[in-house]
């Protein structure tokens, strides 16, 4: 296993995603609502947050990828999967995994605005809010985080460990992520 201990447990998410819906049917009772997953990482979090809420909302996914320039690495953000239900007019609710620089999730707001949405919000279940070099604020977080490359629930490292149903910490080595018992 990645960690000896889980940073946040199944039961610990399960309690999160719940307290998270009743926030947001508060929010957006008799709105209409479009949940935006980012795929790949927040597809396990929407499809929980979605079955756990008691309002009616359509359901999309949306995937970006960050490149380098040569003179800002990371800082090019291009969609490689756009939204395929007509979000103008209506309320539109980012769900992602992990927000920490908040670059991309100040991409997706713009991104999702340009077509003309009702309005646009965000829930992530991991907001890392001192990392974030943007103003983009989190309306729905769930855990608070300083630190820590997160893997599992969704979240991954080289594509592995997403389909765990706890979130670890993965350790780290001289700078560089250690995977189970020390393979790199």
């Amino acid at each position: 296993m990645v960690g000896r201990r889980p940073r946040f447990t199944a039961a610990q998410i399960r309690r999160k995603v719940a307290s998270l819906a009743r926030r947001i049917e508060k929010s957006y009772a008799g709105a209409d609502l479009v949940l935006v997953g980012i795929l790949k990482g927040g597809f396990l979090f929407l499809g929980d947050l979605a079955r756990e809420l008691a309002i009616p909302a359509r359901i999309d996914f949306l995937r970006v990828r960050s490149y380098g320039n040569g003179e800002a690495p990371g800082k090019c953000i291009e969609v490689t999967k756009d939204v395929e239900i007509d979000v103008s007019g209506r309320d539109v609710l980012i769900v992602e995994d992990i927000v920490d620089t908040g670059n991309t999730m100040a991409f997706l707001r713009r991104h999702l605005e340009g077509k003309n949405a009702r309005s646009v919000r965000s829930c992530a279940l991991v907001d890392k809010r001192e990392r974030r070099v943007t103003g983009a604020d989190i309306e729905f977080p769930g855990f608070r985080l300083k630190r820590g490359f997160l893997v599992g629930y969704g979240m991954d490292y080289g594509e592995a460990y997403r389909q765990l149903p706890q979130i670890y910490t993965l350790p780290l080595s001289g700078g560089r992520k250690v995977l189970d018992g020390g393979r790199r």
